[in-house]
């Protein structure tokens, strides 16, 4: 039976994921507040074998901040299980990426697989209506489809990783956090006495014990701890490098070479486990290609389109000629030149404010 609010209306059931920070938590309030029905979740993920802590997001600590906020609020609280689904669908990809020389996102299968995925299936199951998340990005509807849209404060914008979201998931998700700035939202906390309040920001990644993920590809896959040659874009040899593991796109110091000019990496040859160095304007790609596109309308464009692209989550942003290719491929050409365009991360577009799509980029064109 569903539950009637006092007005006679029937109380929209919603599910919060909870991490016990303070986004989650204002978003729960907000949602309480404005008369839904609100159970929260928090998720069990993954972590290291033998880690001191359990997990960099869901320590015991943070899961007794998350049962506080629920117990203050006056809503259920669960804990979820997702432990396996989350090394197969976060971890391993993680681990594999690497493997190939490729630098992944993993908040982007995470949020296709495991909150936006398994949780929202779950939740609905649960009889909710919706699922909601601390993100800041918006969701509008217009006739009966659904955009994905910036977050209101620039600086906080969660969009770019949310960018994998189809139809059908935009349908059954609220972002309260969406129109709010994160000082705003520090307010909304200390004003309705949450304990998070003042709760500091994780920069790391969740399933790290200590945030050092060359440490932990170096146990995971050895290989890229081999040493190699250090090649310049002749394929001249210039020196030996410490293992790709130790390596990312446009970095400048340690590569442990001496040149007239400052050299950066700009690729990395797992093949021959070697590494590639270059000058700055070696650096520089007029474009890139983009593999597996998913767009969130559903439909992929009929022809050439114009619009703005970030090439990794805190890059800025260019404008693109965007095209189509075969195979759920794209290929974007920027206004200008790009450094560090690095296979492996998302290329996201946008169109103003609303998210048009993305696809992991495969190679940067000259």
């Amino acid at each position: 039976m569903q539950e009637v609010g006092n007005k006679g209306q029937v109380m929209k059931k919603v599910v919060v994921a909870l991490s016990g920070g303070v986004d989650s938590s204002v978003a729960a309030a907000l949602l309480v507040e404005q008369g839904y029905d609100v159970a929260g979740v928090m998720l069990r993920l993954w972590a290291e074998p033998g880690a001191v802590r359990d997990n960099l997001c869901c320590t015991p600590d943070a899961v007794g901040r998350a049962r506080a906020v629920a117990d203050l609020l006056g809503i259920p609280f669960r804990l979820l299980d997702v432990r396996e689904i989350f090394r197969r669908a976060v971890v391993d990809y993680f681990v594999a990426e690497y493997r190939a020389a490729r630098t992944p996102n993993p908040c982007v299968p995470c949020n296709r697989e495991v909150r936006f995925g398994y949780l929202l299936r779950w939740a609905r199951e649960q009889g909710a209506d919706y699922i909601a998340t601390g993100h800041y990005a918006r969701v509008r509807r217009v006739g009966d489809r659904y955009q994905l849209l910036r977050g209101r404060d620039s600086t906080k914008d969660q969009s770019y990783v949310l960018h994998i979201l189809t139809q059908e998931q935009l349908a059954h998700v609220l972002f309260p956090l969406g129109d709010l700035t994160k000082k705003e939202v520090r307010e909304i906390a200390r004003r309705k006495g949450l304990p998070v309040a003042e709760q500091p920001e994780s920069q790391d990644i969740c399933f790290l014990a200590d945030g050092d993920y060359r440490r932990f590809l170096r146990q995971e896959v050895p290989e890229t701890a081999r040493p190699g040659p250090i090649l310049d874009t002749s394929g001249r040899v210039l020196g030996e490098h410490r293992g790709l593991v130790n390596y990312t796109i446009g970095q400048r110091k340690g590569i442990g070479v001496s040149a007239p000019e400052p050299l950066y990496v700009v690729a990395l040859d797992p093949e021959r486990n070697a590494l590639i160095v270059g000058t700055a304007d070696e650096l520089g790609w007029t474009g890139c290609v983009a593999e597996g596109m998913h767009y969130i309308s559903g439909e992929e464009p009929s022809g050439p389109f114009s619009a703005t692209a970030k090439i990794r989550y805190r890059h800025r942003e260019v404008e693109v000629e965007a095209t189509p290719l075969p195979n759920r491929r794209l290929r974007a050409r920027f206004a200008e030149p790009q450094r560090d365009v690095t296979p492996g991360q998302y290329l996201v577009l946008y169109q103003g404010e609303v998210v048009v799509g993305g696809g992991v980029i495969k190679e940067g064109i000259r």
